[in-house]
């Protein structure tokens, strides 16, 4: 299946050479999903939060922590569709993520080696070039799958992905926490080492017609992207698609990056110590790396078969259940082991919904713009991670602080208006059609 030609598809442009996926271009493109993870979540998720912690104090640490990432995030939602034409105007995308790799790794090395607003710099860069390089690596997955395996390679990347949890979340647990700079020269280290197969062996069929990359590309890129949003028309399902993924990004992630901090207070609220809460936290997020492993290939196989709008469907039914379930935990005080049940169902879901979302995208995007197209679904993401934290923290501002409701109850309300937007979101979707399109003239030829 992977070691044969790739059957020619609507997405695949006459004047392109044949294209053979070999099984290591394959294991390539899966194993960067694997190190940007454990960037993601030894950087982003976990040490450098406690950096910025030992800097200024638990009092401010939250609040700079904020301020610090919605920095890097709002530079490259502003960025992303300009990257993206940028590679679709160039002969090859691999260049881009080699060298946003290359720059994350170089300034993930000083993180924590100067002062305060140096390191905070290092990390604004690092996350932009993160973030720039998941941008790349998702309109790699062309080149290594075809219609009848998208889903299947998708689904195999979230998987072994969520691995390199294991092991960002290992190596703090084998060094402890107290020597930062060391935790992050480690990562760095591993995310460049589990990244040069992918670079080595993806192997793109190429741009058959490059074309300058200059001022005036920037302006025309604008100028297309601003046309695009306004002719949803020419594009069906897209901007239906976008706006509905704002909606389900913007709930799930907030609940998996509160997850610790709800499972603390529900601890708490059952008797046990706030370091006794904490190692429970952990515990729990261990569950639903677990489980958003097996998810991720139980879903991508799953979108082969049934095709990714209805996968995506039924991902966001079951999130629609565990919201309800995680609201339940704090809102009536059940017992912790409960929030075991609602973790483990919300990291399987997990994998379903990066396995499905991201062949999705791609069948409504043409050929000629996967570039700009996926800058838009990487817009979409990152404005998402913007505005949920902030949706979260006023509603638990106005029930806790406010009302004065226990701490799990006001979480438990904020869940519940976090599934309001995951309905939103399914009634959005609902007409968009994952029918493979049949392109024509310049949307076909890159």
């Amino acid at each position: 299946m992977i070691d044969s030609p790739v059957a020619p598809s609507a997405s695949a442009a006459p004047a392109r050479r044949s294209h053979i996926v070999t099984r290591r271009a394959v294991a390539g493109w899966v194993l960067y999903d694997l190190a940007n993870t454990i960037f993601s979540m030894g950087v982003i998720s976990l040490f450098f939060s406690l950096w910025v912690r030992d800097a200024v104090g638990a009092e401010r640490a939250d609040t700079t922590y904020a301020l610090i990432t919605a920095i890097s995030m709002t530079i490259i939602f502003v960025a992303s569709p300009l990257l993206g034409a940028m590679t679709d105007r160039a002969p090859r995308r691999m260049p881009f993520l080699i060298v946003s790799t290359l720059i994350c790794v170089g300034f993930t090395l000083l993180l924590g080696r100067a002062g305060f607003y140096v390191t905070a710099v290092c990390f604004i860069i690092a996350n932009i070039a993160y973030q720039a390089g998941l941008q790349f690596y998702d309109a790699l997955l062309p080149e290594v799958s075809n219609e009848a395996n998208r889903g299947k390679i998708s689904g195999l990347g979230v998987g072994i992905g969520y691995l390199g949890s294991y092991i960002a979340v290992g190596i703090g647990l084998l060094l402890g926490t107290s020597d930062k700079p060391l935790l992050f020269t480690i990562i760095a280290v591993a995310f460049l080492l589990f990244s040069i197969p992918c670079f080595l062996f993806v192997r793109e069929r190429g741009n058959p017609h490059p074309r300058r990359i200059d001022a005036a590309m920037v302006r025309q890129s604008v100028r297309e992207t601003i046309r695009t949003l306004r002719s949803g028309s020419a594009y069906p399902g897209l901007l239906r698609f976008l706006v509905g993924r704002v909606f389900y990004t913007d709930s799930i992630n907030t609940v998996i990056s509160m997850m610790a901090l709800y499972t603390v207070n529900v601890a708490v609220s059952t008797g046990l110590t706030e370091a006794q809460g904490q190692a429970q936290a952990n515990l729990i997020l261990m569950a639903a790396i677990t489980f958003a492993v097996l998810g991720g290939f139980f879903w991508g196989w799953l979108t082969d078969r049934l095709g990714p709008k209805r996968t995506l469907n039924m991902v966001l039914r079951a999130w629609m259940a565990i919201f309800v379930g995680a609201a339940l935990v704090g809102l009536l005080g059940l017992p912790l082991w409960a929030l075991y049940v609602v973790a483990a169902s919300a990291g399987f879901s997990l994998g379903g919904v990066w396995a499905a979302d991201r062949p999705f995208m791609l069948r409504l995007t043409p050929p000629a713009r996967i570039g700009e197209f996926y800058g838009l679904y990487g817009m979409v993401g990152r404005f998402a991670q913007i505005m949920g934290p902030v949706l979260w923290a006023i509603v638990t501002y106005i029930t806790i602080q406010l009302f004065g409701l226990q701490p799990r109850v006001g979480q438990g309300v904020g869940v519940l208006v976090l599934l309001s937007l995951v309905v939103i979101s399914y009634v959005i979707l609902r007409p968009v059609s994952d029918n493979p399109r049949e392109w024509q003239g310049a949307d076909l030829v890159r």
